[in-house]
């Protein structure tokens, strides 16, 4: 299976292959299926973890180069739950998934593909699409760490939302028949239609194609997402003083002025940044000015990095842009697979190809820069972007988003892979299906008890904790 092997391996070699023919999609389904030899699916049933770290010693170190004032709120909003636990915690997850067999097919992972790292955001074109919409953790890894992830979180999410094992089971593996369905779509489409392929919500495709109450949730949270403008979170963010300057509202400990050197270096960090945008984009950026920058504290696992929130100006007050600075610090994974591209090897770069590479339709002004020697990338902060409320959802409403969230996961992973390749792999049956469901029931009683060791600690007085506000 070294042509397999090979394959993957070559994402990012430029245009040599060109002088190769590539196999019959026939022929590479094949392959991937002949790899069950060496990896039967019924192995990724099994979770049995050994010589594991404690989870709070692998939190610690992933807290190293944080900003320390931080670090008690990420701690915080980790002990909310066994799903913030688990949404936080991808540098525990990554070590669990290290010793986990593989088939040995690569692709460009997102690195943290849980429930909440799907959702919805506007193509350059304005339209609302449903994708993968968070690339911190992306790098060059086994496909089958994405999608233990994912299934990882169907269940406890699952359990928080009041599901039995029965229903967070038929949850999982609906996950893994979405997975499955659109390899089995993608595994002899053109290229060039895969890459083209989007979700709409509320438009009949093989994706979305839902019942009446899950396409009501995607119909209201799109209507929802439409409204997150830049003119919006002007009007909820920023004030504009009698001087007419603007400045953003101070809501500590989330979004906080910065001083005058800090400022300074951002500044400095985005006339960087412009350099890695194309040049019509440049000229398009080059339209706007700067009228404040701030701190902004984002996410669960993100949390103590540095991450800032510059609001720009174009053609008038009724024309702002908010561009998100954030931090971009080495992926969970990658001390387990370290052989990575060249262009990996800066962090904020490797987060901006990630995200291009794997989603169907990315922001025009992403890119990546550097500020006070650290990597960053940049991004709009708000691009009609929504979410889906999956504490709310329950029964098929649930099954499905699990199911949708698994078809674009493939997806993903088809753009810079071999969906024949995975399709041939996973095959047709219910095989790996109940594999992974067996894997993700036993992983969710893992989450539990992590998160329980963590609330132990907080209340022993071991780890700081300040529960968000």
């Amino acid at each position: 299976m070294e042509n397999i092997e090979g394959l993957h391996a070559s994402f990012g070699d430029g245009l040599s292959e060109f002088r190769s023919a590539v196999d019959s999609w026939e022929r590479r389904r094949a392959q991937g299926k002949a790899l069950r030899k060496k990896t039967p699916r019924e192995s990724h049933a099994t979770y049995a973890p050994r010589n594991r770290p404690s989870p709070l010693d692998l939190l610690a170190a992933s807290n190293l180069g944080r900003q320390a004032k931080f670090i008690p709120l990420r701690m915080g909003r980790m002990a909310a739950s066994p799903f913030t636990f688990l949404r936080g915690s991808s540098v525990v997850m990554a070590c669990d998934l290290a010793k986990t067999p593989v088939s040995g097919i690569r692709v460009v992972i997102d690195g943290d593909a849980h429930l909440n790292n799907f959702g919805l955001f506007g193509t350059p074109q304005r339209d609302v699409v449903f994708d993968l919409n968070d690339f911190d953790e992306t790098m060059i890894g086994p496909w089958e760490w994405d999608l233990k992830r994912l299934i990882a979180s169907v269940n406890v999410a699952g359990r928080e939302n009041g599901l039995n094992r029965k229903e967070r089971r038929t949850a999982a593996m609906r996950c893994v028949q979405g997975y499955r369905f659109n390899l089995d779509r993608l595994k002899n489409m053109g290229v060039l239609d895969v890459w083209y392929l989007h979700a709409y919500p509320g438009r009949e495709n093989p994706l979305v194609h839902a019942d009446d109450k899950a396409r009501a949730v995607f119909t209201k949270s799109a209507a929802k997402a439409m409204r997150e403008t830049n003119i919006r979170l002007l009007q909820k963010s920023a004030t504009r003083s009698a001087n007419g300057t603007w400045r953003l509202r101070e809501d500590p400990p989330i979004l906080t002025p910065v001083s005058a050197k800090t400022r300074q270096s951002v500044m400095a960090g985005l006339n960087q940044y412009k350099d890695t945008l194309t040049q019509e984009r440049r000229y398009l950026l080059s339209r706007y000015h700067v009228a404040d920058i701030a701190h902004r504290v984002v996410g669960v696992g993100s949390v103590g990095t540095r991450a800032y929130l510059a609001l720009l100006f174009g053609n008038g007050d009724d024309d702002p842009l908010f561009l998100q600075v954030k931090e971009a610090t080495p992926p969970a994974h990658a001390q387990y697979f370290p052989h990575q591209p060249e262009e990996y090897s800066h962090h904020g770069r490797r987060v901006v190809t990630g995200q291009r590479a794997l989603q169907s339709s990315s922001d025009v002004l992403l890119g990546w820069t550097d500020i006070d020697g650290r990597p960053f990338y940049v991004r709009q902060m708000k691009n009609m972007k929504g979410s889906l409320p999956i504490e709310w959802l329950t029964g098929e409403a649930f099954n499905f988003y699990a199911w949708a969230c698994g078809a674009i996961l493939a997806r993903a992973h088809a753009r810079t892979s071999d969906a024949a390749a995975l399709a041939g792999y996973c095959g047709n049956s219910e095989v790996l299906d109940n594999a992974l469901a067996d894997w993700a029931e036993a992983y969710g009683d893992q989450v539990e008890a992590d998160h329980d060791v963590l609330l132990r600690a907080i209340k022993a007085g071991r780890i700081q904790a300040t529960m968000d506000v």
